[in-house]
């Protein structure tokens, strides 16, 4: 149904119809294409505002009087040439806090992401523009220097170990609950140090998210890295049968650390060795998820941990290619981002103490060297962990 509008104008007359149906569609579509330009106006913005990287500084003085170490920090965004050794102010402990001389700490991953600002979605929470924390470092071992009026779990003296940002440092400022726990007597502090990250991520990757139990079959992708050592011998130690993937040289490490059968990936792929798997943790994703889907028995669980370099989507692909495809099978397949707890570093010190686990290191820097530690484990080429040797021992 039309309507005929009459209008005079200087003695002409205009006669002008509309369609009831076509003015409320056009407005629709005028409204449309509003929402879809200010969204996309407002995605450029976040993108340009989160891509956004800051001149460094020159480092601020400390104050006269003020008692002083050694640390690596980061006040801008960039490679390991923005990284800087210097003295900075010594941290003091908070009545909750413990306050431990480093002895040595680890190189993760995590740390060169910090350090470059990538993906830069994670700017969101680090700092836009420059790192809100200029500190560096995660993992670390040492010795009780002084505790909080409240603290009762910990001593000047103990020997202790686990994961607080600033452990590139001689000193490191933890609240005693927590990611902090004693050191065995039998675990070198540099073998301690490297536990953190690495070990726990390893440890929930199996117990918690693919539910591993005494008996079952596992796979792990990526077995002489970091997390994969220790995937390993905790697997081994949960009782599992654990067939591990690297590298030809890597491949009598890997059976040292006690996995039961070794993939070469240079001689041979595992997607096609007949195995079925109750449990596939993967490190690498060099094979897609239907490759993996063959060898994963109808049940059983696939877990991805981390992901592809990229500052922008990249990193997210296995994530959502996960979410998307858990919905059509039976398989649970998922990611992890772990959670440094004490509880469960004291779970891998328990470990470590029975001889159920040890940690390889690869190679030692000094702490003025750190930037080489980080451009070294980029790489990708460590096998084992990457140690910091913080008190020059």
């Amino acid at each position: 149904m039309s309507v005929c509008i009459t209008q005079r104008r200087h003695g002409d007359t205009i006669v002008i119809l509309f369609d009831r149906q076509e003015l409320p569609m056009r407005l629709k579509y005028k409204i449309v294409n509003g929402i879809l330009a200010v969204l996309g106006v407002a995605i450029l913005c976040l993108a340009i505002t989160i891509s956004y990287t800051s001149d460094c500084e020159p480092a601020p003085g400390v104050a006269a009087g003020t008692e002083t170490m050694k640390a690596v920090v980061s006040r801008c965004y960039g490679g390991p040439e923005a990284l800087e050794y210097l003295d900075v102010a010594k941290p003091v402990p908070g009545p909750k806090d413990v306050l431990v001389k480093v002895k040595a700490a680890a190189v993760n991953p995590l740390d060169y992401h910090y350090m470059r600002g990538s993906p830069y979605l994670m700017r969101l929470a680090a700092g836009i523009g420059r790192p809100s924390d200029t500190s560096m470092g995660v993992d670390f071992a040492g010795v009780v220097e002084a505790v909080g009026e409240e603290v009762t779990e910990f001593a000047v003296g103990d020997a202790v170990f686990g994961g607080r940002s600033g452990a590139f440092a001689e000193y490191v400022v933890v609240p005693e609950d927590r990611a902090i726990t004693a050191k065995p007597d039998n675990v070198s502090f540099d073998e301690a140090a490297a536990i953190g990250i690495a070990g726990v991520t390893a440890l929930q990757a199996l117990r918690d998210h693919g539910q591993l139990q005494a008996g079952q079959k596992v796979l792990i992708n990526g077995a002489s890295g970091g997390v994969g050592t220790y995937a390993v011998q905790i697997a081994k130690s949960l009782g599992a049968e654990v067939h591990g993937v690297c590298s030809t040289r890597n491949v009598e490490m890997v059976l040292a650390l006690g996995a039961d059968h070794v993939f070469d990936y240079k001689q041979e792929n595992y997607t096609e060795s007949g195995n079925e798997y109750d449990l596939i943790v993967d490190m690498v994703g060099n094979l897609s998820l239907s490759a993996n889907r063959k060898v994963l028995k109808p049940e059983g669980r696939m877990v991805i941990v981390g992901g592809p370099k990229g500052d922008w989507i990249a990193p997210l692909v296995p994530l959502v290619k996960a979410m998307t495809l858990s919905l059509f099978v039976d398989q649970e397949i998922g990611t992890i981002l772990a959670r440094l707890s004490g509880d469960d570093l004291e779970y891998l010190a328990g470990l470590m103490a029975d001889g159920k686990m040890t940690t390889r290191i690869d190679t030692h820097y000094p702490l003025s060297e750190t930037a080489e530690a980080l451009r070294y484990l980029e790489t990708q080429r460590a096998r084992g962990k990457v140690i910091v040797d913080v008190d020059g021992s």
